[in-house]
């Protein structure tokens, strides 16, 4: 494997899951492939019960001022960045802003506040909407409230690919590095969307599941799998050049040597039954990691959970790595489809996978079908392996796909 480009260093990692609010909490329940979906009392006029909740009230950082002003995707955002940030041991209050970029992911918004802002409107009047409510629900105040917060003033941006948000989000900060637009980038995703509105309308497109135990809700890959389980959360990486972190004297947790986004211009919610977009995506960031489809050890695959998602999905890894299949996992058995914050989330495990030479286990999954029964699907238990090369794709609506390619740290 020869690199085309330079790699990027990961120096930090932010995790804000229903696992836990922190990233050991995530990885601890991510490898003994524990469930954290639950009967959700505010969803239980709705047709669907089942959701992943961050397990906290408020999971903004601590000195967070006028935390009441902002969306809860603005809380959890800030508080997976600020987790990355120290895990790098950058300081804001140190650094030069104007060289950090922030760029944030989303799929919604502050979607909570927006339904919050047309219930008032719809029942009491012009007059009750709070004159904060666009602050609240535009889709790009959460990646200008984290500038605001970390003096962060350099490229702010705001990514919507649907469910590959997060992951276009560490695309596009990669590229920012690479063209020297910053030397720091906090790059993530983060989702709120665990509302009425929200959970409504993937039930009527019948997207959610319908089984009841919560224990088999989100079964990634698996035969009787009929659905996700709607969560919420935040995952962030501190991305920078492998000689500025040398020089700040920190050791990665693993490069980024790879990215690609691709589109599979097909239907509007289905994925194609071959995964072109995500294909085209693969082939990007492994042309610019130069390397080849048998070098890839392991993929954190999109792994939703839906009949036509898993199995175009399989179907691709099942022909594109058949000379040297890959181990793969779906983290969305254990922690829901956090939405619009996956990709980053499914990412910071990826490198976390590499860094502990440990693949989690898929929770949920019982038994493939004839579609998924290719792909070697980490089961049971967490197994031993030492990636040289893996993958974290991501997949949305629209059908924008990414991948990225990360490699164990020297």
């Amino acid at each position: 494997m020869t690199s085309r480009s330079r790699p990027l260093a990961v120096t930090g990692v932010g995790l804000v899951t229903p696992a836990g609010v922190d990233t050991d909490a995530t990885w601890r329940a991510v490898l003994a492939a524990r469930a954290t979906a639950a009967h959700d009392p505010a969803l239980a006029e709705l047709p669907v019960t089942l959701s992943c909740r961050v397990p906290a009230v408020n999971a903004a950082p601590p000195g967070l001022r006028q935390p009441w002003r902002l969306d809860r995707t603005a809380h959890l955002a800030l508080a997976a960045a600020t987790r990355a940030a120290a895990d790098a041991a950058l300081d804001p209050a140190h650094w030069d802003g104007a060289r950090v970029a922030v760029v944030l992911g989303s799929a919604a918004g502050g979607v909570a506040s927006y339904e919050h802002a047309a219930r008032q409107l719809d029942t009491r009047g012009p007059a009750s909407v709070s004159a904060l409510a666009l602050p609240a629900f535009l889709p790009n105040m959460a990646a200008g409230q984290l500038a605001i917060e970390l003096a962060a003033s350099g490229p702010v941006l705001h990514t919507s690919t649907a469910c590959a948000s997060g992951a276009t989000a560490i695309h596009l900060a990669a590229l920012l590095l690479h063209r020297g637009a910053c030397d720091i980038a906090l790059a993530g995703g983060a989702d709120a969307m665990i509302t009425p509105l929200c959970v409504s309308a993937f039930a009527r497109m019948r997207a959610l599941s319908r089984t009841t135990d919560p224990a088999h809700a989100s079964r990634p890959f698996d035969a009787l799998r009929d659905g996700f389980v709607i969560g919420e959360g935040a995952g962030f990486l501190v991305l920078e050049r492998e000689r500025d972190a040398a020089a700040r004297h920190v050791r990665p947790r693993a490069l980024l040597v790879g990215t690609g986004a691709a589109a599979d211009a097909h239907h509007p919610v289905a994925p194609h039954p071959l995964a072109r977009g995500l294909e085209t995506a693969v082939r990007t960031a492994l042309a610019e990691a130069g390397a080849l489809p048998e070098d890839v050890d392991h993929i954190n695959a999109h792994g939703t959970g839906t009949p036509l998602n898993d199995a175009a999905e399989a179907r691709l890894i099942d022909r594109l790595f058949a000379r040297n299949p890959p181990s793969v996992t779906a983290p969305k058995g254990a922690l829901g489809h956090t939405m619009g914050a996956a990709g980053a989330i499914e990412a910071a495990l990826t490198v976390l996978t590499l860094q502990h030479r440990l693949v989690p286990a898929t929770a949920g999954f019982t038994a493939p079908d004839h579609d998924t029964a290719p792909i070697d699907l980490v089961h049971g238990a967490p197994r031993r392996q030492h990636p040289n090369l893996a993958l974290s794709t991501s997949a949305g609506f629209g059908g924008h796909t990414t991948a990225l390619a990360f490699t164990p740290a020297p």
